[in-house]
Parts: structure tokens; sequence; C-alpha cells
């Protein structure tokens, strides 16, 4: 099961001026969330630790959400814990609320060195996923954003279904485009795109890409992020 989350779970920024990635491992989080059998949490932190050695300088580790929602990361703060942390390695968290950001402040040096929010290009994934309206869930992000640089921590944004979606099907990049400019306004220092259902094609990515850059915003406040859903 690991090796398919390494394999399957990770984000990568675009850099234009070199052949450079920086590769954003998400696996801990992304990858296990939806696991129906619970992965004991000394697993999880094998998991991570593991990640810490090969060599990657940031990792996604749990997020910070209702237990009820998604049980598999109820046991947030003992990973956080519990992992090894190297020095020069980025840990983080998604927390997509006021209450996780709080949570998160109140671990201190327990806690990670940035957070994550995410939001959704489709309006019915955004309801059915975060029980919201894309507009409401940037309202409250805002207050997230606030918080967390109150308290020095960088915030990385994301949106879900950039490209295709279970509900809606195809996404246009225009639809895009415009929650990517309030989620930079709002103080997320890079968004990355998600291929949530992995329908990307190297031409859609590509065409998806192109509309952000014409509208203004550089290729080095984007990243990518992809599911290997159909090989």
């Amino acid at each position: 099961m690991l090796f398919r989350i390494i394999q399957n779970c990770f984000t990568f920024t675009i850099r234009r001026s070199s052949n450079f990635v920086r590769i954003f491992e998400v696996g801990p989080r992304d990858g296990l969330q939806n696991e129906k059998i619970q992965v004991p949490t000394s697993i999880k932190i094998e998991f991570i630790n593991r990640l810490s050695q090969t060599g990657l300088k940031y990792i996604e580790v749990t997020s910070f959400v209702s237990p009820k929602w998604i049980p598999q990361m109820s046991d947030h703060v003992e990973v956080l814990a519990g992992i090894d942390r190297i020095p020069g390695i980025c840990y983080s968290a998604l927390t997509p609320n006021v209450q996780g950001i709080n949570k998160v402040v109140s671990l201190g040096k327990k806690g990670v060195d940035e957070v994550a929010i995410f939001s959704a290009a489709s309006e019915t994934f955004s309801k059915k996923n975060i029980n919201c309206s894309i507009e409401t869930s940037l309202q409250r992000f805002n207050d997230v954003v606030k918080i967390a640089h109150e308290k020095n921590l960088s915030v990385r944004g994301s949106i879900s279904c950039t490209v295709g979606c279970p509900y809606e099907g195809k996404i246009k990049p225009s639809q895009v485009v415009p929650l990517v400019e309030k989620l930079l306004d709002m103080g997320c220092y890079e968004v990355a795109l998600a291929d949530t259902i992995g329908v990307g094609t190297p031409k859609s990515i590509y065409e998806l890409v192109k509309e952000i850059q014409s509208n203004g915003i550089p290729s080095n406040k984007l990243a990518i992020h992809c599911h290997d859903t159909y090989g």
C-alpha cells in the first residue's frame, strides 16, 4: 500500500527558468485519507520518517479536519508529535477551517511549518466535499490565512477538480483562473492545480496552465497535483 501511495500522490511546482522541479509529497495525507481500513498511527509515523530520508524537502503529513468526516486523519496530533523532524524539511498539514488552524497553532513547536487550504473549481464538488459553495469556502479561508500569517506560517493553496469533476464533467480553464487569483490575493504563496479524478492529459494540463499564465500569473506561483487513475 505504501508503495502505491508514494508512487501516485505528489505535487510538483512549475519552474520556467530552469529544469528544476520541486516535489511536494502529500502521500501521508492525500494518499491515506480515503483508505477504509484505519492505518495505525505508528505506521503513518514510520511512513513519514522514511519519506524524510529520501531527500524530499516538503511533506504534507496530515490534515486537521473533523474525525466525523475523515476518521483516517483523527490522529493528526499524535502523528505530528511522533515524527522525526529533520532540519531543512518543511512539514505541513491541511487546515481547511478556523478550528483546524487554531488547533495547529496551539501545538506550537509540535505543529507544522506551513499549512494548506483547498477550494474547488466545481460548485457541485465543493458542496458535496466541504458542504459549502465555492464563495463561502473562500470567505472561510480568508480567516485561516489571516491567523496563519499572524503566527508566521506560510499558506499553500490548492484547487480540486481543475480538469474534470465526477459530477459536472469537464472543467474549463476559465473556471479555474479566478480561483487562482483569489487564493494568491488572500496570501497563498502558490496554488496547486489538482487533477482530482485523474482525467488530465498533457494537452489539457498544458491548456490549463497556459490560460492561467495568459492572465498574468507567473509559473512559479503554480504547482500541479496529478493522479495516475487511468494509467
